[in-house]
């Protein structure tokens, strides 16, 4: 193995989290639309790191810039002002679907004889590689590796002359988790998948409409929140004002619990609920039902933060700082050579040995996937001086991977698909480990056992709302035309 290998495979041990697909953002009707997208786009920062772009439009002209890197990489040397006009669209990624090109990188921008529009979506198609097929059958050719290209190619060829006519006939053929927003010359289109997996907020700002991920950006720019797009709802945005219809028929909701557990940022409302308030309530459960013995409680920083409050106050143990993060240690810092591996978390994570120091620590993490991060964690807090690592986790064990923009291993390299709790706990070195049960997690949200729940919890139960199209595709496949 190689030097810049061995680097990679040190990087991937440290940071073995779930990884969020995407953040998007879009306004329409405001003379600083895309200064403001900027700003909505840096509060969508935590939704991913690897790529970022800003897609604007003066009602005749559309202007775009998009680079890999943070949003501060991509929008360094003057590229924001060469940007122009009254709506724009903003997307900031991590690579689920599609590596982590430039080419990859949105929003993307497609030029037909009837319109130009531009698209930045947030999820992940489950029939994406079985509608590439029938487009290149069809005479497509793509540019990019990714879904939202699938998506942008539906709507050229959906054989309408109205765009919101070719976006519903478009969203109508794709199945997975999606919250997308599509910009042309004169309008802007936001949709949001019939199940309501991946979130998607509208907003306000004096006469401008603004949608979002989540509400913290619409905070940071200082708009007033409307209401949640709801699944199955399509929302078009013009000079004349807003107008919102269904393009598919109701289903029971299926929000990704994993937005609250982990993704969202804590000052969001998603779906109605507060998510620093969920993430209490379930460290709080967690000290109720698998309460363990302590003298301190520390979270892990910063996901992790509310859920230990919850667990320290449930318990009435001290909530303490013991583990601090550098926050400047972004995803494309150079990582430490194979040597270096098992210090490696120290990048990220130091340990207060001032606090911990012969305490009983009860550890409180949102989740474990591989459990290398956990080892070092409990590794880290051992060398600090604490004389017992009591985890809890304010999950359940994460055991099957998600289909619908959230980018995990694969289910032989989920430590919880291969082990019980206790050899979970015997390898990441743990005195103690429990999880929260499927039944507890839906009791953060005020759900009792049985209750018919609005939330996708897949990658807890392995139970799937929808069919995974691409999961064993045949090669073999008739070409259909749509639209028709």
């Amino acid at each position: 193995m190689d030097e810049w290998h061995n680097m990679q495979a040190a990087y991937s041990d440290v940071d073995d989290r779930p990884h969020e697909e995407c953040g998007v953002f879009g306004i329409y009707g405001h003379e600083q639309a895309v200064a403001l997208t900027y700003y909505g786009l840096v509060a969508l920062q935590h939704r991913g790191q690897e790529a970022a772009g800003i897609t604007s439009t003066d009602g005749s002209h559309m202007f775009s810039h998009k680079g890999l890197g943070l949003l501060t990489d991509v929008f360094k040397s003057g590229e924001l002002e060469q940007l122009k006009g009254h709506a724009a669209i903003g997307h900031v990624r991590y690579s689920t679907a599609g590596s982590n090109t430039i080419q990859n990188a949105q929003p993307i921008a497609l030029s037909t004889h009837a319109r130009n529009f531009a698209i930045a979506h947030n999820g992940n198609l489950v029939n994406a590689r079985w509608l590439r097929i029938q487009l290149e059958q069809e005479g497509s050719l793509f540019q990019t590796t990714a879904d939202t290209e699938v998506i942008a190619h539906l709507i050229a060829k959906a054989g309408v002359d109205d765009l919101t006519e070719a976006v519903r006939l478009a969203a109508n053929r794709i199945e997975g988790g999606f919250a997308f927003l599509i910009l042309s010359d004169d309008e802007l289109i936001a949709l949001r998948d019939p199940l309501g997996l991946r979130p998607m907020v509208l907003g306000k700002l004096g006469e401008a409409y603004i949608v979002a991920s989540e509400s913290c950006a619409l905070e940071t720019v200082g708009a007033t929140l409307l209401r949640d797009i709801e699944p199955g709802e399509l929302v078009r945005i013009t000079r004349e004002g807003f107008t919102s219809m269904r393009f598919a028929e109701r289903r029971q909701r299926r929000m990704c619990t994993f937005e609250h557990v982990y993704f969202a940022r804590p000052d969001s409302d998603v779906d109605g609920w507060n998510v620093h308030s969920v993430r209490k309530r379930l460290g709080k459960l967690l000290a109720e039902r698998h309460p363990a013995d302590g003298d301190i409680v520390i979270g892990v920083p910063d996901s992790s933060v509310s859920a230990a409050a919850g667990y320290a106050e449930a318990s009435r143990l001290p909530l303490e700082m013991g583990l601090i993060k550098n926050k400047y240690i972004a995803r494309t810092f150079i990582q430490p050579s194979q040597a270096l591996r098992d210090t490696g978390v120290r990048l990220k994570l130091n340990a207060v040995r001032s606090i911990v120091e012969g305490k009983r620590v009860v550890l409180i993490d949102d989740s474990i996937v591989r459990g290398t991060t956990s080892r070092r964690i409990v590794r880290l807090l051992r060398g600090a001086g604490a004389t017992q690592v009591h985890v809890r986790i304010s999950s359940p064990p994460y055991v099957s991977p998600c289909h619908y923009g959230i980018d995990t291993a694969k289910e032989d390299e989920l430590i919880a698909a291969q082990h019980s709790i206790e050899e979970i706990r015997n390898l990441i070195e743990a005195d103690s480990l429990e999880f929260l049960t499927v039944d507890e997690l839906m009791a953060g949200f005020n759900f009792a056992p049985g209750d018919p729940v609005p939330f996708c919890n897949a990658c807890f139960t392995r139970r799937y709302p929808t069919e995974l199209v691409d999961q064993g595709l045949n090669e073999e496949i008739e070409p259909i035309h749509i639209g028709g």
